[in-house]
């Protein structure tokens, strides 16, 4: 799996977007992609520095991730409780990584769709 693989995965999805937000807080930041469904993120990664993928959960996903998965951390400035940092070349599975991009692009489709209602 590459940036362009997950880049491409995330944009197949309706109504996504991208955008790289966090450059205007710090230059360092200018390389983390992030993926929005409904003005909303759900899933980033550094495009400098390709070694993870950081998606929304809910706090039961998370703690079953991190039960079965060895290869993930915390993510970078987010909240704990509500999203995970999948480290590639691990033990979580390309496949596994889609599900979980994918199960991301749900959770937050599903609750901004019902605040638009």
């Amino acid at each position: 799996m590459n940036i362009e693989d997950i880049r491409d995965y995330c944009l197949s999805m309706d109504d996504v977007t991208e955008k790289t937000p966090f450059g205007k807080f710090a230059r360092r930041y200018d390389s983390i992609l992030v993926f929005y469904v409904l003005d909303h993120m759900f899933c980033f990664a550094d495009m400098d520095d390709f070694t993870s993928v950081t998606v929304k959960s809910t706090p039961d996903e998370v703690e079953e991730i991190r039960m079965n998965h060895a290869s993930v951390s915390d993510p970078l400035n987010q909240s704990l409780r509500h999203w995970i940092q999948l480290n590639l070349n691990g033990d979580v599975s390309d496949s596994v990584i889609y599900s979980l991009v994918r199960r991301a692009y749900d959770i937050v489709k599903e609750k901004y769709q019902k605040n638009k209602k």
